[in-house]
């Protein structure tokens, strides 16, 4: 399943900070992040729960860039 999200970021770079924190964590098959759209793009691995997976990227893209924001 795939699903896009609302995100708040500064810069390009740190997009690209997010989006390699987000493609770490368990339950993620994959994540695009786009600076110039202000969206993540989520696609969950077969039997993820969405809402425990997702709070898990927004946990590993604050650690990565503390003041990005994703709205779930």
């Amino acid at each position: 399943m795939k699903k896009t999200y609302k995100i708040e970021v500064d810069c390009a770079n740190c997009a690209l900070k997010m989006e390699t924190a987000a493609k770490k964590v368990e339950g993620v098959a994959d994540a695009a992040v786009s600076f110039m759209t202000q969206k993540m793009k989520v696609e969950f691995e077969e039997g993820a729960e969405e809402a425990a997976v997702m709070q898990a990227v927004l946990k590993a893209c604050k650690k990565v860039e503390s003041d990005c924001e994703i709205f779930l």
